[in-house]
């Protein structure tokens, strides 16, 4: 697995982060609360974040169309 030495970080790092931030965001955590440290790391995170929040969105926007027809 390719390492960053001087950085700290690798894909399953990214990775790990990653999905701990889709988490985070799907229970509504704040993305303040990012729990990492180094840029590369936090923006994986943030990314995670991002896109369980847009999940969220998503489910509550299908929510609201499908109590429309019903």
């Amino acid at each position: 697995m390719a390492r960053d030495i001087k950085l700290g970080w690798n894909a399953d790092a990214l990775n790990k982060a990653y999905r701990q931030g889709l988490m985070a965001a799907t229970i509504n955590m704040s993305r303040e609360r990012c729990p990492y440290r180094g840029d590369v790391v936090i923006a994986a995170w943030e990314a995670g974040w991002e896109d369980g929040r847009q999940v969220i969105v998503d489910r509550a926007a299908e929510a609201d169309i499908l109590g429309r027809i019903a």
